[in-house]
Formats: structure tokens, C-alpha cells, sequence
């Protein structure tokens, strides 16, 4: 299974059209947001993403009912602040990371494949004993100049980062 692995999206619309060109392009199967929409207004461009799309909130996601309600409206899932997803035959953490020490509890336990996150906005992979950690970086890129989204492949627990 192809997951598309974005965060940080931070209202900026055109590199939320670009990324959700680029996921389409490669045809992924599932999309897991790791937080940090910011405004409702951000969900129609998510009406043109084919696949099936999960997400949690960030810490500046403050309509989180509005937010829910928009997102729900194009079809797509915002969970709360965690979510538990099975993609493939993989378990994965979803969350925004903002909270360290439930993020350095969900990398250091085990209890996961894999565990996504964003919030430092710091594109990043790497395995903490057998779980893979991915943080896709930011698609806004308004704090780092770097616009970039991840692709997890769940059968060989493989993960790549790719610039917009």
C-alpha cells in the first residue's frame, strides 16, 4: 500500500493544490495528515484528492469542530488529536507531535510499525528500534522556505520525503 504522509500545511492553498496534484500522480492509496490545516477554508482543493484521506489536529487548529465539519463535507477524516490507522498490515501513530513526550512514548514503545508526525516542521526519517518514525516536513514551507510531503510504502516499511 501506497500512504501519502503530509503535515503543516499551514493555509497555504497553492502548495496544497501542489501537493494534492502530486499525490494524485503517484496514485496513492491513503493519506494521513499529521496536523495543522489552520483554517476551514483550506478543505475544498482536498475535494480533487482521490484517495481516502485521515488526519488529526495541530496545535494551531483552533475550529476544530468547523474544521471537522468542512473536511467531512470533501469527504476527508479529521480523527481528534491521535489517531490509530491500519494501512496494509501496518499499524501506524498518527499525531501532530507538538506534545514530545507522548511522541517520544509512541517512537520508544514499540507498539507501532510506524509513527507520522509533523509540528518542528523538519522533514525526517528514521527507525527507533523496529518503528519507522516519518515527519513529511512542511507542505506550506512558510517556516523552513521547504515545501515537502512523504510516501510510505507499507509493504517494505520503506519511506521517502519529496520536495514540491
Amino acid at each position: 500500500m501506497r500512504v501519502g504522509l503530509i503535515s503543516d500545511t499551514h493555509d497555504n492553498v497553492t502548495k496544497i493544490k501542489a501537493v494534492i496534484k502530486r499525490l494524485n500522480e503517484l496514485n496513492v492509496d491513503l493519506v494521513l495528515h499529521a496536523g495543522d490545516y489552520i483554517s476551514p477554508f483550506t478543505a475544498k482543493p482536498y475535494a480533487e484528492l482521490k484517495a481516502k484521506m485521515i488526519g488529526v489536529y495541530g496545535n494551531n487548529c483552533a475550529e476544530h469542530e468547523k474544521l471537522k465539519a468542512v473536511y467531512t463535507a470533501v469527504g476527508k477524516e479529521i480523527i481528534g488529536n491521535f489517531a490509530e490507522v491500519e494501512a496494509g498490515s501496518r499499524g501506524i501513530a498518527l499525531l501532530h507531535g507538538h506534545d514530545a513526550a507522548l511522541l517520544r512514548s509512541l517512537t520508544t514503545r514499540g507498539c507501532y510499525d510506524v509513527v507520522v508526525h509533523g509540528h518542528d516542521h523538519v522533514a525526517k526519517i528514521a527507525k527507533v528500534g523496529g518503528t519507522l518514525v516519518v515527519n513529511p516536513g512542511e507542505v506550506g514551507g512558510w517556516l523552513t522556505g521547504r515545501s515537502s510531503f512523504g510516501l510510505l510504502d507499507t509493504e517494505t516499511l520503506e519511506a521517502e520525503i519529496i520536495d514540491l
